[in-house]
Formats: structure tokens, sequence, C-alpha cells
């Protein structure tokens, strides 16, 4: 059978329009109730479980609300691309960990062969009291850049290997606003699906980190229309830039070097 190869991109987004992340809040099982429970659909559960006692607010910090996003979003993933597998035996797939890059590592032939870095990334949209929201509260960081970013060659920083080795970057963007009264905290998530360099910014994302940051307006997020007119500039432009390097990470870079 002829293999039909995938844009890896195109694929993801294709998926990413099938997910929902619907959490009602977080289980605890010291709650109160008449057993057994019996509810007619998700919606009566759902009511009756607040009602007792049992759901509590997904964690309103903002770090902390986007892992559990991006764990959801992640688990969809891997489920879909091992129904791919089931089908064509021409693709793979593993988890990054919990801080390293990428978060998901896809491989095969089906996507045009070699390793591919899919990173999730979720923002909070900047609400304003009035008007409609035009940026995110704040940039998105795309890579760290004076580790595996800056020496590309060498597997440092949290990288599960060089980044060179990767023929494609692909980030999946979540882009959401946070309600502080509801225990899902999560409305309107929107999820993109764009190459880094598209979405990116000539700015750091932190003023005490060596991050790279994405564009903060979201009219620019969704068109992947960001401050580089080419790949070629991106990378010219933050392998250049000043970033500080801490002499840990000086001295395993020597390390890895003269190894």
């Amino acid at each position: 059978m002829t293999l039909v190869p995938l844009a890896l991109i195109d694929w993801l987004r294709q998926q990413c329009a099938d997910f929902e992340f619907a959490p009602a809040g977080v289980f605890q099982a010291d709650g109160t109730t008449e057993w057994p429970l019996v509810a007619q659909d998700a919606a009566d559960l759902t009511e009756q479980l607040d009602a007792g006692g049992f759901l509590t607010p997904l964690p309103s910090e903002s770090a902390a609300l986007a892992n559990v996003i991006e764990v959801a979003l992640v688990d969809f993933l891997i489920s879909r691309l091992d129904e791919l597998a089931a089908s064509t035996e021409s693709v793979g797939s593993s988890r990054g960990a919990a801080r390293g890059y990428p978060d998901l590592e896809v491989e095969g032939d089906i996507f045009g062969g070699g390793f591919r870095a899919v990173d999730i990334k979720m923002a909070r949209i900047k609400m304003l009291k009035k008007g409609d929201s035009t940026k995110t509260e704040s940039r998105i960081t795309l890579y760290t850049g004076n580790t595996y970013f800056k020496h590309p060659t060498i597997a440092i920083g949290g990288i599960r290997r060089p980044f060179a080795d990767y023929r494609e970057h692909v980030d999946v963007i979540g882009l959401y606003e946070f309600d502080e009264n509801s225990k899902a905290r999560v409305r309107r998530l929107e999820l993109l699906v764009h190459h880094p360099w598209r979405i990116a910014s000539r700015e750091r994302s932190s003023t005490t980190r060596e991050y790279i940051g994405a564009v903060d307006n979201l009219s620019e997020l969704r068109m992947g229309t960001g401050s580089f007119q080419t790949e070629a500039e991106f990378y010219t432009y933050w392998r250049k830039f000043p970033f500080k390097v801490p002499k840990l990470v000086q001295r395993e870079l020597e390390k890895r070097l003269k190894g």
C-alpha cells in the first residue's frame, strides 16, 4: 500500500479542532450524598457532585492551570497518534519530560520521517473592563534561549535530543479566558497551531529568565504574523541575542563540547 504523507502541522490542526477541555472541577472524596448516586446525564451528575461538596476549583495560578490543560491535550494527541499508528504502522510518539522540551515527540514516515517536536503553550487572554481583549496577559515562552536553542547540536538544558536533530518544530497554542467564578476556571479555549518562528517577537518573555517570547497580540497569534518575515531572520536574531549564561550551564556546556 502506498503511504500518503501528512503535513504534521495540518494534522495537528485537524486533531485540535476535535479537542474539548471540559473539567467541572477537581473531585475530592469527602463530600456527602445519598448512595447510590443516580444521575440522568453529565450535567445532572456535575450538579449533584457540586451540591454534595465533591468538587473544588481547578488551580487559579496560571502555570498550574496551564499544566492541567497541557497534560490533557498531550494525552489526547497521543491517543490520536496511537490510532494513526494502528492504521499505518509508520508513526511513533513519546511524551516529553515535565520540565523539558518538547512536550511531545513525533516520528515516522507518515510525517516525512525523522523526529519532530510538538510543544504545548497556554496563555490567558487579558480581560478588559471595557472593549474587546486584544492581548495575552503575558508573552508565551517559545524556547529557552541560552541552552539548547543557542547550541543546537548539543543536548543541554532539558531537551530530549539536540535541537538540530528535529526536522520540524511545531507549537500548539491555547488561548483562554480565566473565569474566577467557575470551578472549571477555563472559558472559551481556542487552540492555534504554528511553527514557532511565525509567532515570535523580538522580546523576551521574562525580565529575569532567558526565554524567547512570542508576540502578545491576539490577532498576530491567530494569523501567525509575528515579528519576523522569514525563519532564517528569526534564527539569526535570537542566536545572536546576548543571553546570560549561568556558570553551572557554562561548565556543563564546556564539558559537552569537550566530550
